[in-house]
């Protein structure tokens, strides 16, 4: 469909560059995408589209789904409960150009979940199985899918589900090392990641808690792992993907320069290229409070930043702060509450 109108081949594309960037609800827009991708990322995934938005071409719903040429490969994030509207939305996002189809099985936002959809999902793999061969049977492009390691502790079924994945003719499956019951709380379980990729006839992508690119790199060893999803580790360091993909190709550590200014300019532009003045000022103000995490009086320099009326003005203030840091030593944060929300 996609690269001169051939079905792209993910496993070649995971072989060049294992480290994809995780979708995340109001974080991996269009401009994101791109820049994640100029840092390096190997692959990117829209944030959650409804498949229902997508029935009835909700304007809101299409421009979740607006990618780049230069952001390739990229997939569509679909999710919803009903078999019938997620086989048509995956149709139209073939249609639309996109590289493969995701499907969100992983969701434990209960607003998603009462419904039947996200990691509701999961409980049923037999069923399961019907969705997903009716979706993949409606398009040529590769379908995959993302995980929870089951319901709650009581159903741990990750296994199963993969089988039925591979049955109904997916590609990948992508695991979040925890539970619906679990949140994002916890720690994430790659040794359930590991065991799954043990016997999985499909390639897995282990995801959770990957903080830092030395830490993404040993998971994707460690695990046996096809991939790894990274998700709020890139929110504090826009170089995780760069970092990582030295690291596993060399094994030495990073030998470029970390610049925020150079970095927020770089993604203040593809903002405003696609966005109005009031959501620019949303999204740098989001990514420039992201990034001081871990760094030596970085709460005084969010209150500073939130301030600040105009995106402009938040260059000058990040010209500021990070000018006089260095960035070399940024402390672990991945505990805290204003990262972990609805992330990776």
């Amino acid at each position: 469909m996609c690269y001169g109108f051939l079905v792209l081949d993910l496993k070649a594309e995971l072989k060049k560059n294992p480290f994809i960037l995780a979708p995340m609800a109001g974080i991996t827009d269009s401009s994101f995408r791109t820049f994640m991708r100029e840092m390096g990322c190997g692959i990117v995934i829209t944030e959650l589209v409804s498949a229902f938005g997508i029935e009835f071409r909700s304007p809101r719903t299409l421009d979740l789904m607006r990618f780049t040429e230069n952001q390739r490969p990229v997939g569509v994030q679909i999710f919803g409960e009903d078999a019938e509207v997620l086989a048509r939305a995956a149709a139209f996002v073939e249609i639309y150009g996109a590289d493969f189809v995701d499907i969100n099985l992983g969701c434990p936002v209960p607003k998603v979940v009462k419904k039947g959809a996200g990691s509701a999902m999961l409980k049923d793999p037999v069923a399961l199985q019907k969705v997903l061969a009716l979706v993949k049977s409606n398009i040529k492009i590769p379908l995959t899918i993302k995980i929870r390691t089951g319901w709650d502790e009581q159903s741990i079924n990750a296994s199963e589900v993969v089988k039925a994945a591979y049955d109904a003719g997916v590609s990948w499956v992508a695991i979040h090392g925890r539970t619906r019951a679990q949140g994002y709380s916890g720690v994430a379980d790659w040794d359930l990641i590991k065991k799954v990729k043990d016997s999985s006839p499909l390639p897995i992508i282990g995801n959770g808690d990957l903080v830092s690119a030395r830490k993404a790199v040993d998971r994707l060893i460690q695990s046996g792992c096809d991939g790894v999803m990274i998700g709020r580790g890139c929110l504090k360091n826009p170089w995780i993907f760069r970092e990582a993909l030295q690291i596993w190709q060399s094994q030495n550590e990073n030998t470029f320069e970390r610049n925020f200014c150079k970095s927020l300019q770089r993604l203040k532009e593809l903002v405003d290229q696609r966005s109005d003045e009031r959501y620019s000022l949303l999204q740098m103000k989001k990514f420039t409070s992201w990034f001081s995490s871990g760094y030596p009086n970085s709460q005084s320099f969010r209150r500073n930043l939130f301030q600040a009326p105009t995106s402009q003005e938040i260059l000058e203030v990040a010209q500021d702060y990070f000018g006089r840091l260095d960035v070399s030593l940024q402390a672990d944060t991945s505990g805290e509450a204003f990262l972990m929300g609805g992330h990776g």
